[in-house]
């Protein structure tokens, strides 16, 4: 293994790398899979890894399947806002949901399971979709004096972008690995998400960086 990355301070958040998100899943982004061997090549360099893992009950509010007449990509009005609907994925405890199994991070130390209440989506790795219900992640992150993210996953802008502007809000440092991410990008959100990561302080680099 190379050297360790920066200090302890430091950690990776690889998020939703899930068959669900690749080329043959639930809800593919194109190119999902490639980001693999980025992620295999950059964690050897992080002494702290987290991942993040979307856990969907089969009846969950964000599939449009749940919502008769609605197709995937509508969206629709929930009690905390704008809720887009999206085909069935990553469904508890199915290959769908689970991580690549080539991914090489056996050091990381622990998984974020989100998205798993029935009327509530969950991009952020911080906060679900109602702004209210935390994930644990924070304190687990300031209980371990990490102060600065390394992001990367799917998608870049959904829920790698709503985890890196949470861990701003936070008070961690953040910094998205942009090839080591991939987007849906619908209707502009790829565009948007960058430039709301910009204004909150989110750096943007590539792996051969680190």
């Amino acid at each position: 293994m190379t050297a360790l990355l920066i200090d302890s301070n430091t950690c990776l958040l690889i998020v939703d790398a899930q068959y669900g998100f690749m080329p043959g899943g639930g809800l593919p982004v194109a190119g999902g899979d490639a980001i693999v061997p980025v992620i295999n090549r950059i964690a050897p360099r992080f002494a702290n890894i987290v991942l993040t893992q979307d856990w969907h009950p089969a009846d969950h509010v964000s599939f449009a399947i749940n919502h008769p007449g609605k197709q995937p990509y509508e969206t629709i009005t929930l009690p905390y806002g704008e809720q887009v609907l999206w085909p069935k994925h990553c469904v508890q405890g199915t290959p769908d949901a689970a991580l690549h199994a080539e991914l090489q991070v056996a050091h990381a130390q622990l998984i974020i399971r989100k998205g798993f209440h029935q009327h509530v989506d969950s991009y952020s790795a911080f906060v679900e979709a109602d702004r209210r219900t935390s994930t644990g992640l924070a304190a687990y992150l300031q209980a371990r004096g990490i102060q600065h993210l390394y992001l990367c996953g799917l998608a870049t802008d959904y829920c790698v972008a709503w985890s890196a502007l949470d861990a701003r809000a936070a008070g961690f440092e953040a910094t998205v690995i942009e090839d080591a991410c991939r987007a849906i990008d619908l209707n502009g959100s790829l565009a948007k998400a960058w430039a709301d990561m910009a204004a909150a302080g989110v750096e943007r680099i590539t792996s051969d960086q680190i």
